[in-house]
């Protein structure tokens, strides 16, 4: 049985009285590339934003790689006796940030693409490897640790030959062709060193070539660095060439899991995404 990278158990994200993600349960193998899809508003990125810790979620919890990373179960009880009295309404809550959970392995990227534009795509890549910096505030105030900042920039440069963008070190990441700006969202996603990489609509905004490409650059990064790869997309090709299992949402609920082939031909994804004639 394959190793369960990530996981969601009932998890519930309510906004007022919209619930934008109903009790949701997922499993991540590792090594696997697994698609979330749906019609728009159907709660894919809230999910994302709850596993990736931007959203406390209103019930459920998130897992990762065993360790509880997400938690909130106000209705949980737990018997407990102060007194003589029974205090057993009880809510127990586990909360990480963002920044924890990309350090325990975890990384994103987003539906609108947020590079520094401004800066090089270099030091977009170098900004994010210092999320792995291990010199204390003292020292990495003052760069005393030069080995440790060399290693970080050798790294950085290894990085972008990897994925192809090496040659484009030095230039602004505004300056790039918008399927090179995706890429480069993706090789910094990478210098933070993942396990989980989580990519929200990589293809958005891309041509037939430039999505083609894309589909054998995941499959490319996934092999290269030992990757477990989750994603969201919405070109149904890219999705059911590359992913081993897919999920499928529908106004925050869960109508569909299974392979691409199973996904295609259930009447309930045709009918989510198609909708249906009246008689």
């Amino acid at each position: 049985m394959d190793e369960i990278v990530l996981k969601t158990e009932h998890l519930t994200m309510q906004f007022g009285g919209v619930v934008a993600v109903d009790d949701l349960n997922i499993e991540i193998p590792k090594g696997h590339i697994t698609a979330l899809i749906g019609p728009n508003g159907a709660g894919k990125t809230t999910a994302f934003n709850v596993i990736t810790g931007g959203y406390v979620p209103t019930n459920g919890r998130v897992i990762f790689q065993g360790e509880i990373i997400g938690e909130n179960h106000p209705r949980a009880k737990m018997k407990k006796i102060y007194g003589g009295k029974d205090r057993s309404h009880f809510t127990r809550q586990v909360v990480n940030t963002p920044d924890k959970i990309t350090r325990l392995g975890m990384a994103r990227t987003f539906q609108n693409i947020r590079l520094f534009k401004d800066l090089t795509v270099f030091e977009n890549v170098l900004i994010a490897k210092h999320c792995r910096i291990n010199a204390g505030l003292l020292r990495a105030t003052f760069r005393l640790n030069r080995a440790e900042e060399r290693s970080m920039r050798d790294k950085s440069r290894e990085l972008l030959r990897t994925v192809g963008l090496e040659e484009h070190l030095d230039e602004k990441a505004s300056s790039l062709p918008y399927g090179k700006q995706r890429r480069l969202e993706i090789a910094r996603a990478l210098a933070t060193e993942p396990s989980l990489l989580l990519l929200d609509e990589p293809a958005a905004g891309m041509n037939p070539k430039e999505t083609e490409e894309l589909a054998s650059f995941i499959q490319s990064i996934k092999e290269s660095f030992s990757l477990t790869v989750f994603l969201i997309e919405h070109h149904m090709n890219l999705v059911m060439d590359i992913s081993d299992k897919i999920y499928v949402l529908d106004y925050g609920e869960t109508i569909a899991v299974g392979t691409a082939k199973e996904v295609q031909n259930n009447p309930a994804v045709i009918q989510a995404y198609l909708g249906v004639e009246e008689a």
